[in-house]
Order: structure tokens, then sequence, then C-alpha cells
């Protein structure tokens, strides 16, 4: 499993150090750095990420204000040189609350809280013996419908980008959603099935029209970097020979 991330501080050198910590840690993604809340803002609209590195003190909007006018909000954790905004912080339901400056140890410890979140989070769905795609297009299907937690969410197939496996329950990754829900790896596979998607790995499915490029044994699509398993690549492989130009 990998952490989508961004961090956003003023200050370069908090910056500097948020990306060398993530760069020892091989599942957290920094997908992104920004130093004001406004461009975060609008990177988001775009882009769904998993876990945000958040400072407060910043000019124009503060990081209070900015997760007060968020709607829906990733995992956050605060970074700051003050310790009295920690109430306000967990009002809003941040993950963690670090203090500047801030060990690698005491980084290490805000992420494994947030692995735990989303571990109980996928743990709490309630498992159900009804199929977890309700409903599907026969033929060449254009949508199909996803149990979550709270609610039955439609997606259209054109939308989906990959689907990763995470135990037990599969993320469904498009440009703007990351939707988790409970199925087995099968009926993935009699939804979002060849040529117009592909299977790559144990815990990865791709969609073909979607891919950047190949590089080795990985595939590009989006900031995600796709392992290709040696059990799957001869079929991929195939697959995008028959699409090959020469």
């Amino acid at each position: 499993m990998k952490i989508n991330c961004i961090a956003i501080d003023d200050e370069p050198l908090a910056l500097d150090i948020i990306r060398a910590y993530c760069s020892k840690v091989p599942f957290l993604n920094l997908m992104h750095t920004f130093s004001n809340a406004i461009d975060t803002l609008q990177y988001l609209r775009e882009n769904p990420i998993d876990l945000m590195f958040l400072d407060i003190q910043m000019e124009e909007l503060t990081g209070i204000q900015m997760l007060n006018s968020m709607q829906q909000k990733p995992f956050v954790i605060l970074t700051t040189a003050y310790d009295n905004y920690a109430l306000q912080g967990f009002d809003l339901d941040v993950v963690d609350y670090m203090l500047k400056p801030i060990s690698f140890e005491r980084f290490i410890k805000g992420v494994n809280k947030v692995t735990e979140r989303m571990q109980k989070e996928a743990a709490d769905i309630p498992v159900e013996k009804t199929d977890h795609i309700l409903s599907q297009e026969t033929g060449n299907s254009t949508y199909f419908f996803v149990k979550t937690e709270t609610r039955i969410e439609k997606v259209e197939t054109s939308e989906v980008l990959y689907v990763e496996g995470m135990g037990d329950y599969w993320r469904i990754v498009t440009k703007n959603r990351r939707i988790m829900t409970l199925m087995n790896a099968k009926r993935i596979e009699d939804i979002l099935h060849e040529p117009q998607f592909c299977r790559v790995h144990k815990s990865y499915f791709v969609a073909i029209d979607k891919i950047e490029f190949v590089e080795r044994k990985h595939i590009k699509i989006g900031n995600e970097h796709i392992p290709i398993s040696d059990t799957y690549q001869k079929n991929f492989f195939d697959l995008i020979e028959k699409r090959k130009m020469s």
C-alpha cells in the first residue's frame, strides 16, 4: 500500500525536512509541496491524496482556516512551532500534531498513526454477504455501483485509472476519487476486463488507456508507479504488443 501525500509550509527548510523524511519511508509517495494554502486548495481540486502534512502559521490563509474551508479532507498531520493550536487541530479531526523541530522518530510515529487510522476505517466497513459490486451494464460496461462504508457510489468505467488491493478491500482510483470497497479479485475481473483493463499484479488492475509509459517492470499512471509481477507480465505485454504501431 502506498500513501500519496503532500506537504504545505511557508518555510523552505521545513519542506526540505519533510521531503527527506518521506524519501526514507518506502510507502510514502510525496506528490507535491506547497508554500501556501491557496495553491494547495487549487491542486486538491484536481488531485486526490491520502495524507497532508500541514503547517499552521502561513500568510493569507492559515492551516486551520484552510481545513475549515474544506468539505472533504484527507488525513492531516499538523506541523507547527506552536503548541497553542492543538485543541483546534483535534477539533478538526487531525490525525496528529507535531511540534517543530520534528525528529525522524516523531515523524514515523505520526505516519504510523495514519496507517492505523486507514486500517481501522477499512476494517469498520460492514462486511455483508451481498455482492459489493451492486449493479453493472452487461456487455461493454459503462458504469457500475459499489458499496462503501456509508453509501452506494456510481463509478464510470472510463474514469477508472487503476484498482489497488489492500487486504480484503480494494481501492478504486479515478482522477478525482479514491473509493474503498469490499470485494474479491474475481468480481473486479468480471467488471474491469480485457482489453480495456488488465491485471498486472496480485494487488493491481490498470486501465490500459490511462498508462503514460512502461519502464522495465513498472507502469506509470498519474503519480503512481505500479509494479508488474512475473505472474502477469506475459499477458500484459502481449496485450500491449497488440496495440503497438510498429
